[in-house]
């Protein structure tokens, strides 16, 4: 079985995937745009081979991947990294082995298509039109009237989008994203927001879990101060989540989904109406798969390897935990100086802390505003989620980092 794997090394996580590939029996033929030294060894120790492609530009890509194989047998080609989705379907196509194709790829990476495919579906999306211009910015918002959302056409995450209460606002928005290409002006869903995420094999999920945001990732991205929250629900298949489990569902079919992880973001009104945010056929980031992975005490890289390999979805998902994780940013600008109540996170949890990733004194802060990871996280998990939530709440209120220099 010989995969073709682009971007082995980022985002972090791919370091596991490239490890589930080799786990399952896979040669990896790794792919990206950096020279084979640059690649560490954590990878490098799982590759068969690799080849250097410029993968932001497809065509070029698509060719030099295929020089780079020669005439070597490809039986999958795979990518978890949202900008390359695309490109790993056209290699896929250029080959002629099965998967994803690049129509269906675009309709999980471009967020226009996306919707109009899971409202020829019967999904419910927030109403939304597809901008170029300042022009038709404001025209799109007489249109959709305030608040709305500005954000990239082919985005990840909450990069470039923002939230406008206000022509003022949008104003500012139309600044800062003035370099943005394409992108799609929708109306604001007020509500509680969940991921639903997936194994799938052939389209149905092998595997599925729900999680919630606390808060909302727009709003932790406009506000400094608040250490970004979510939790890992023990089991998804309860009442309340069972709405947002059957769009998920609805979602995956519109758009075509085939074989891989999938990550949908949906909101919840207090109405009880469920609406899809969006979906992308990739994991989810911040941490989310190692989230997975503590509350079902199974490798779900792996498990991901092995249902785009072999087809199969081996390990049980044992539901045995809510798992919750708190992001902290730095006060102050410069290098991490000091840290205040990580002994207080630590007492309160016990052996329930599973996981204290802090960035150490001395080292240089993050950019709050490009990284969810920010300058560290507390994970947490227990079989009853009013003990993970109080975890949470202490980690939120007594945990904090310091930056000075």
């Amino acid at each position: 079985m010989n995969v073709v794997f682009i971007s082995p090394h980022y985002p972090a996580e791919m370091v596991d995937f490239t490890r589930g590939l080799a786990e399952v029996g896979a040669n990896v033929i790794a792919v990206s745009d950096q020279p084979l030294a640059a690649i560490p060894e954590a990878v490098r120790r799982h590759m068969s081979a690799y080849v250097q492609a410029p993968i932001f530009d497809e065509d070029a890509a698509v060719k030099a991947i295929l020089a780079g194989l020669g005439k070597l047998h490809v039986d999958r080609v795979e990518t978890l990294w949202e900008p390359c989705v695309v490109l790993a379907a056209k290699v896929r196509k250029a080959i002629g082995i099965p998967g994803m194709s690049p129509e269906v790829a675009l309709r999980f990476r471009d967020k226009g298509l996306m919707k109009e495919a899971a409202i020829a579906g019967g999904v419910r999306v927030p109403h939304a039109f597809r901008v170029r211009t300042s022009k038709e910015v404001w025209a799109a918002a007489e249109q959709v009237g305030f608040p709305l959302i500005i954000k990239p056409i082919a985005g990840a995450g909450t990069a470039d989008t923002f939230r406008c209460f206000e022509k003022r606002q949008l104003e500012d928005a139309v600044q800062r994203t003035r370099h943005v290409t394409e992108a799609s002006v929708e109306e604001y869903i007020d509500g509680d927001e969940f991921t639903y995420d997936t194994v799938c094999i052939d389209g149905r999920p092998a595997f599925e879990n729900v999680a919630q945001y606390h808060p909302r990732p727009i709003e932790g991205r406009t506000n400094e101060w608040i250490s970004p929250a979510q939790h890992v629900f023990r089991n998804p298949y309860i009442p309340e989540l069972a709405a947002g489990i059957d769009l998920g569902r609805r979602t995956m079919a519109a758009l075509g989904m085939t074989t891989g992880f999938t990550h949908m973001e949906w909101y919840r009104k207090p109405s009880g109406e469920v609406v899809l945010g969006e979906i992308a056929a990739r994991s989810g980031g911040g941490k989310l798969v190692d989230m997975m992975n503590y509350a079902n005490d199974f490798d779900v890289y792996r498990e991901w390897a092995r249902a785009v390999c072999w087809k199969s979805f081996e390990a049980k998902a044992e539901r045995r935990y809510f798992v919750g994780m708190v992001f902290k940013r730095a006060l102050g600008n410069g290098r991490i100086s000091h840290i205040e109540g990580l002994e207080r996170v630590r007492a309160r949890a016990g052996r329930w802390l599973v996981e204290e990733a802090m960035l150490p004194v001395g080292a240089r802060r993050r950019d709050w505003k490009q990284t969810l990871l920010s300058d560290g996280h507390v994970t947490f998990r227990h079989p009853d989620f009013s003990e993970v939530w109080e975890m949470m709440k202490t980690a939120i209120t007594d945990l904090r980092v310091y930056a000075a220099g």
